[in-house]
């Protein structure tokens, strides 16, 4: 079902995206995202500050996770710190660049007459539930990448040289791919994701939730994977990582974001394998 089209719907699509989001009514919303974004970074920053100390001391930094060449990475005492620091790193680094599609929803469920709180709680909600679920999948790649010794215990990076290059340019040519350039354009044009998608209720609100979150997974999933390649908990290469999502969602297209970050990544890749 299209958003319907009737004059106001029109003019409100019309309208610049500061515009239609920047109204009075929507205040609660951009506070209530700020605050979020703001106390998922407090944490990242609180952890990452944070000495990691074996178990034996009691202290528990970096996410309270248990360390020691004994430590059962398949069990609930990592796996469940490990999903907690996966899932804060995703609202932190991705609710961010998500915010303007947010609060254009309920921007257009308010002119479509709907209700707008519980619509577009729903529509984010749904969508930070499938950054949680890339979330588990991530903790579970990390605990088998650290019983390989893949990744090291003590970093949460790749030991290997090779295979973080590896993974820096299979990065950068996922950049340049067709899959790539689809996910990114629906998530560079929020008004015309919308007006595609637009679904009234709670049930269309989840819908489109899933539809705008399997489109930035397709889009950003792999960047988040770079992690393993500069230290899952170095909080500099997170805010690095955040901010290439930003640039490339938000740069004007002229620009060509996706090829200046696959240029950089090559660019990386070479210098990693080099040494």
């Amino acid at each position: 079902m299209a958003l319907p089209e009737t004059a106001r719907t029109v003019e409100a699509a019309s309208r610049p995206l500061l515009t239609q989001i920047l109204t009075r009514d929507l205040w609660i919303v951009a506070a209530c995202l700020a605050a979020l974004c703001a106390l998922a970074w407090w944490w990242l920053w609180r952890m990452a500050s944070i000495p990691m100390i074996a178990p034996a001391s009691g202290n528990m930094g970096m996410a309270a996770m248990p360390m020691g060449p004994s430590t059962d990475v398949w069990s609930a005492a990592y796996l469940g710190p490990t999903f907690a620091m996966w899932a804060i790193m995703m609202v932190a680094m991705m609710l961010p660049s998500a915010s303007p599609m947010i609060l254009l929803h309920a921007a257009f469920a308010r002119r479509a007459g709907s209700s707008a709180d519980g619509a577009t709680l729903v529509f984010a909600l749904t969508y930070v539930l499938l950054w949680t679920g890339f979330a588990a999948l991530a903790a579970l790649g990390q605990a088998l990448l650290v019983s390989q010794g893949i990744v090291a215990e003590a970093t949460f990076r790749l030991g290997d040289r090779t295979l973080a290059a590896a993974l820096l340019a299979l990065t950068a040519l996922y950049q340049l791919s067709g899959l790539k350039r689809l996910c990114l354009a629906r998530c560079q044009s929020p008004v015309s994701f919308l007006m595609r998608q637009w679904r009234p209720g709670p049930a269309g609100a989840a819908r489109m939730g899933i539809a705008h979150g399997l489109y930035c997974i397709g889009c950003c999933g792999l960047l988040m994977l770079l992690l393993f390649a500069g230290g899952v908990m170095n909080i500099a290469w997170v805010a690095i990582i955040a901010l290439v999502v930003l640039a490339e969602k938000y740069m004007p297209p002229r620009l060509h974001a996706n090829w200046i970050i696959s240029g950089l990544l090559l660019a990386g890749s070479v210098a990693l394998f080099l040494g």
